[in-house]
């Protein structure tokens, strides 16, 4: 049995208060009220409401190694991306391996595997599959229906899903980018209870209103947290944060626990931002987190003041898992599992033959999933249209990682690199290859690079290239997360100081340019896609 003093914020009855906490065999036994206490304040712990784990380039364990530095005691974990590489495999393996370490983690049946029919994913989930993960404790909601066209349409296939987690008594989780009117208030009548993809206040507000939970995403690269937190004050209950998507580097930084301090900072009430923080997530997904109170599991965090949020200790499971500026969770031997067949290509793979007339431009936007689009006349080189760094028009590229076909190549603004090539096989939502670059040589560099060790990230100069191994399914590493976070740190480094790309996130940035569920112009590894229509288009404006 265990005890300890300090300063007990309850969520519940929205009160601090001096108290004595009593737990053993990881339940809390007693909170007694004391009449003064010296000590830190004790605090629920923090919950991510959305995250994809696979874009912190570490496996479970690892990731909550680096997470509980920051009081993170769980997350709402969507394995889409794995399972769009392995399939059902590829979820069981998130689970087994979470399952290693004192950690909550509620997975979810991953919705769209394959996310659209306009790329090449490595595996399917049907119906059936999604019936057969939902059945399983583990598995606690249907994650994001990004196929909002499917549920507006009524598609077969897509209202089957959406009805066995209804059937199993589990939340659907939502994604539906800039819907409003009308067909939001579809989208939500077919039972989807969450966004995470609110663009404006206005659009949050109306989904709010239609009583769908809004999660406030601050990632590596999605960032709305600015636009959506004044929604607080107007539906307190309804606010949950997320990550959705966070880079090692961003994860050793820090979590939830910068959203929190963040929303304080600006006058926020504070048992809001803290019971969206710590108990809507618990609540609305059915987590076994304990939220401090007697009979619970001993989950809970200790804080130096309640302003800064700094992390003292993390309890999860009545077991500390942080203190003193180190991570007690020891590591777990990791699989390998992977699915990947391609061959070297050359430079001469990259070649775009000129044609009369402009070019339709990706526009990268800093901060942000969405793209935009433009035309421009490319540059012309012995027939051949050629990046053209000066302009920031640089040559994009999708390859197929499952099995051998041609390149896709177009035209891409927004990455600045002045020369120099990057690639990444984590590449939303298929994961297969990504790159950019100032010539065909360097992206040929780039690509080999990812190719030789079957999935990683690639930065390559005139003279220098690095790697980073992902050999989990092509998008993990299996090595330890703090290192991870150490050597993605570098080869970000290397892109921003030395190729000389503006972005925030370069390499973040780059996995969502083959995203079509989200506008506006994409790149798959079948072509040009147009989000607006919905359809491919040529890459030399007709």
């Amino acid at each position: 049995m265990q005890q300890r003093e300090g300063q007990l914020v309850d969520l519940h009855l929205r009160k601090i208060y001096p108290a004595r906490i009593t737990w053993a065999s990881g339940k809390i036994l007693d909170i007694e009220p004391l009449q003064q206490a010296e000590g830190p304040y004790f605090i629920p712990g923090f919950i991510d409401a959305h995250v994809h784990i696979e874009s912190s380039m570490v496996v479970p364990s690892e990731f909550a190694r680096l997470a509980v530095q920051h009081g993170t005691i769980g997350t709402v974990s969507d394995p889409h991306e794995i399972a769009n590489v392995l399939g059902i495999p590829g979820v069981l393996f998130m689970i087994k391996n979470g399952q290693q370490v004192p950690f909550h983690f509620a997975f979810g049946a991953p919705s769209c595997v394959p996310a659209t029919t306009f790329e090449t994913a490595g595996a399917e989930i049907d119906v059936d599959g999604i019936r057969q993960l939902l059945a399983m404790p583990e598995v606690s909601y249907l994650a994001e229906m990004m196929n909002y066209p499917g549920v507006l349409h009524k598609e077969e296939g897509v209202m089957a899903k959406i009805a066995e987690a209804h059937a199993a008594g589990k939340p659907v989780d939502g994604h539906a980018p800039g819907l409003k009117g009308q067909e939001a208030q579809q989208y939500a009548a077919a039972g989807i209870s969450t966004d995470h993809e609110c663009f404006t206040l206005e659009e949050a507000r109306y989904k709010a209103k239609l009583g769908m939970k809004i999660l406030i995403r601050e990632g590596s690269a999605a960032r709305n947290f600015d636009a959506l937190i004044p929604l607080i004050r107007e539906y307190p209950g309804q606010i949950m944060f997320c990550s959705d998507d966070k880079h090692p580097d961003s994860l050793l930084e820090g979590h939830i626990n910068l959203l929190v301090a963040e929303a304080v900072a600006r006058g926020y009430d504070f048992f809001d931002v803290l019971r969206a923080a710590c108990v809507h997530p618990v609540a609305h997904y059915g987590m076994a987190a304990g939220l401090l109170r007697p009979g619970e599991s001993a989950d809970f965090i200790m804080v130096e003041d309640l302003r800064h949020f700094k992390v003292l200790e993390t309890w999860i499971k009545g077991s500390c898992v942080y203190r003193e500026g180190q991570s007690l969770i020891e590591r777990v031997s990791v699989e390998t599992p992977n699915q990947f067949n391609r061959q070297p290509l050359s430079a001469s793979a990259f070649q775009i033959k000129a044609k009369s007339g402009q070019v339709h431009v990706i526009e990268a936007i800093d901060g942000s999933l969405i793209t935009g689009q433009t035309t421009l006349p490319p540059l012309v080189s012995s027939g051949l249209a050629v990046s053209d760094p000066g302009r920031d028009l640089l040559k994009l590229t999708v390859i197929n990682r499952y099995q051998e076909a041609a390149p896709q190549v177009g035209f891409i603004r927004g990455f600045g690199l002045k020369q120099g090539a990057i690639a990444s096989c984590v590449g939303h939502d298929s994961h297969n290859i990504l790159a950019v670059g100032t010539d065909d040589e360097l992206l040929a560099r780039a690509v080999n690079l990812v190719i030789a060790n079957k999935g990683g990230i690639s930065a390559v100069g005139a003279e220098t290239e690095q790697v980073l191994p992902l050999p989990v399914a092509g998008i993990m590493s299996n090595e330890d997360g703090f290192e991870v976070a150490s050597a993605y740190q570098a080869i970000d480094r290397f892109v921003r100081m030395e190729l000389g790309s503006p972005l925030r996130a370069p390499f973040m940035t780059l996995s969502f340019m083959a995203l079509l569920v989200i506008p506006d112009l994409k790149l798959s590894d079948k072509g040009l896609f147009s989000g607006q229509q919905f359809e491919f288009i040529p890459l030399f404006k007709s």
